[in-house]
């Protein structure tokens, strides 16, 4: 294996893929196997990285007379078959652009999920009023009315578990979109 040869074809994937995931942005969904890469990612450039660091281990275990012949055929095996991958990515691309989208492929800005995030507050909090209103009512209910009390305070605090999980779902859309833009 020539591997000069080898960082020049992960050079020119790196720079067709800076290209692709310019021009395209993110892809609609995870672009790889997580038997082939370890990343989960929706931009090619980051698989690039990956095989070139792929690369580094070999190269790294081969100089320091760590390399078994096991360990070489294993790196070289998923480092080719990292690069095919790659190869074959970048020359569909025009074939990429017909399929068909789900609908999360079109990432909305992040102010509408800001103006989402204030909604679902104000929806926690009027589900809070509600959480407390149920329990007085519960606690001045008869023996008779204790049942349906009950059931209407769990059924309201269920509302305010799935709405505070909600909240913390939009959170992490824009903590992860405001360190990754």
């Amino acid at each position: 294996m020539n591997f000069t040869d080898v960082e020049q074809r992960l050079e020119q994937l790196a720079l067709r893929a800076a290209e692709v995931d310019r021009t395209r942005g993110e892809h609609h969904q995870i672009l790889f196997d997580e038997h082939l890469f370890s990343r989960k990612s929706r931009l090619v450039v980051p698989y690039v990285n990956e095989a070139k660091s792929t690369l580094e281990t070999l190269l790294k275990e081969r100089k320091a007379d760590r390399l078994t012949d096991l360990r070489a055929a294993y790196l070289a095996e998923r480092l080719v078959s990292q690069i095919e991958a790659l190869q074959r990515e970048l020359s569909t691309i025009s074939i990429r652009k017909n399929e068909l989208k789900h609908k999360h492929h079109f990432r909305r800005p992040i102010n509408e999920i800001y103006q989402d995030l204030a909604q679902h507050k104000e929806w926690e909090r009027r589900l809070m009023e509600m959480v407390l209103e149920k329990t007085h009512i519960l606690e001045k209910s008869s023996s008779f009315d204790q049942q349906e009390a009950q059931q209407h305070l769990l059924a309201t605090e269920q509302r305010l578990k799935r709405c505070q999980e909600a909240i913390i779902k939009l959170e992490n859309q824009i903590t992860y979109r405001e360190k990754n833009q």
